[in-house]
């Protein structure tokens, strides 16, 4: 692990990221030792720096600092995280920042390639997003909805969770982002109010877009899923998972275009934009 670009393995107690989740994290797919979609997570993590008023670390420094975790191993997966760095007792940010950098390796899961295909089986969560437009379609620190939610089921055959928000709308999984497929039309939740921009979620969009398959982004319920032809999750370690079955009720995963998911596969794990 490096911490501002020097092997440790500790922080700061007073580091504001474990005082009050005050930072963003990227999490990378690694594949034939490159950093996929590296633009686009740097992208994020400079607007996400943007709008919490963290200072954005050098890039170029933090590409570095992946190459030396990843260590020319062809496979796993890296993870960024920034915070604000050290600032005393209470909320009130430090007038001068010293953010914390925090970058590590971490073996690849044990994801079947299969489920690109064959499908997954998911549930509902019971607990429910918190709206806050302030804070949405950024990956912060703030994971407590997330850890609750994912703490609701031990069964290993249930890949993922889906989460609702108070208003009892679809906002995406515990760690991936929803789309609904409707012949060759194609629905993923609007996020203007919670849930996480997703990196493959844009990378669907945009291949969705060159496929010329319709796609909205709008607000979808639990009957807008029960009258849904297929579902699919993604996020940039899975790619993209078609759902078999969600609470019992059985999917047709040959739903979701096979060519989108075969774009987005191709595209996804790889070197660069």
């Amino acid at each position: 692990m490096l911490i501002n670009g020097s092997s440790e393995s500790s922080i700061s107690v007073l580091d504001r990221g474990l005082q009050y989740g005050d930072g963003l994290f990227e999490t990378i797919a690694v594949a034939g030792g490159e950093p996929c979609l590296w633009q686009r997570h740097m992208r994020r993590l400079a607007q996400g720096c943007e709008r919490l008023n963290i200072e954005y670390p050098d890039s170029a420094t933090v590409l570095e600092e992946v190459y030396r975790e990843i260590q020319g191993r062809p496979q796993g997966v890296i993870k960024i995280i920034l915070t604000r760095g050290s600032g005393g007792r209470g909320y009130c940010p430090p007038e001068i920042q010293s953010p914390t950098r925090l970058v590590y390796f971490s073996e690849w899961p044990n994801y079947s390639e299969k489920l690109s295909r064959s499908g997954v089986r998911i549930r509902i969560c019971n607990i429910r997003l918190g709206q806050n437009p302030a804070l949405a379609g950024l990956k912060t620190l703030n994971r407590l909805e997330q850890v609750l939610a994912r703490a609701e089921w031990s069964n290993p055959e249930i890949a993922e969770g889906l989460m609702l928000d108070e208003k009892e709308n679809l906002v995406e999984g515990t760690m991936s982002n929803l789309f609904l497929v409707y012949g060759d039309c194609l629905a993923t939740p609007d996020l203007g109010s919670c849930g996480v921009a997703g990196i493959m979620r844009e990378l669907v969009m945009e291949q969705a877009k060159r496929l010329s398959l319709s796609l909205s982004e709008q607000n979808l319920t639990l009957r807008d899923l029960a009258s849904a032809d297929g579902l699919f999750l993604s996020n940039s370690l899975i790619g993209i998972w078609p759902v078999r079955e969600v609470e019992g009720r059985k999917i047709n995963p040959a739903a979701v275009p096979s060519p989108l998911i075969d774009a987005v596969m191709k595209y996804g794990f790889r070197f660069g934009t």
